[in-house]
């Protein structure tokens, strides 16, 4: 990796954002939140591919770095996170009860099914905080990147349930409009999703002998690279590689992200925590 790394470590949640019935996205108030959420719904959904700038394409990886352990209320300004009691259904803080390093850990829980939605309106669990890169000074990160998370899962996913570890997007506008994710669902596997194209879960490799555990710390590995041409996506448990894919539609830069709680509406119960996220740039995934 050449050059100086340059670790952004914040204090994501937010306080305001997270214990308020409402969270300002910078000069917008409550309904800016409401219209930026139905946009994410409605892109996950439909989205295929981004149109790519001049800057996405020339961008170099200067050996940057974002950390953060969850350790502070601190609001961080720059980063949009989901209002609290989102649908009266779906809550965020910082807790003590679980942690992997230091003192305290992101915690995200379900406490009500959402609400039933029809095509194309989204109505899935969130509770998260997002990680906004490109609105760092130096902005979004050159791919391919490696992504670090410990997460401690207690939920009762059956028949058709999902939920989602992590959300990566190569779109830095609002409308998150390509993503890549790392699921796991009722079959009791952490697998990649919207791969190569969104809607797809066409897998290079599935690990079938690796379930993803839960009640304890886990600690998953993503290397991702969004080349327009030579996109790839890999995901580590515990350091056993389990799941491979192609990527199709990126720009060559991660240009925002989100971790926490991401799951389907059906679920009305279940905890999520996470601590020791890192994501830095690599020269390339192994």
């Amino acid at each position: 990796m050449k050059g100086k790394i340059r670790t952004y470590k914040v204090t994501l949640l937010l306080s305001a954002c997270l214990f308020a019935i409402s969270c300002k996205k910078e000069d917008g108030g409550e309904g800016d939140a409401i219209r930026f959420l139905g946009l994410t719904a409605l892109a996950y959904q439909n989205a295929t591919s981004i149109v790519c700038t001049q800057d996405q394409l020339q961008k170099v990886q200067t050996g940057k770095s974002f950390q953060t352990s969850f350790e502070s209320l601190s609001e961080f300004s720059l980063f949009y996170s989901v209002p609290n009691n989102y649908q009266s259904a779906a809550t965020h803080e910082l807790s003590s009860e679980q942690k992997v390093t230091g003192n305290l850990s992101h915690k995200a829980r379900i406490t009500a099914k959402g609400p039933s939605c029809s095509f194309p309106t989204n109505c899935n669990h969130r509770a998260y905080p997002t990680i906004q890169l490109h609105k760092l000074t130096s902005g979004g990160f050159k791919t391919p990147v490696q992504i670090e998370l410990s997460v401690y899962l207690d939920m009762n996913l059956t028949n058709s349930d999902w939920f989602s570890f992590a959300t990566f997007s190569a779109d830095a506008s609002d409308s998150w409009r390509r993503v890549v994710l790392v699921n796991t669902d009722a079959k009791n596997k952490a697998y990649l999703m919207h791969v190569p194209l969104h809607n797809q879960s066409n897998l290079s490799f599935q690990n079938p002998n690796v379930n993803f555990p839960q009640n304890r710390w886990v600690k998953l590995k993503t290397c991702l690279n969004f080349d327009p041409n030579q996109g790839e996506a890999k995901v580590w448990q515990d350091e056993v590689l389990i799941s491979t894919a192609k990527v199709s539609g990126g720009c060559g830069v991660l240009e925002q992200a989100h971790f926490g709680l991401y799951a389907s509406p059906n679920l009305s119960q279940g905890t999520i925590y996470n601590d020791d996220l890192l994501i830095r740039e690599v020269s390339s995934c192994p």
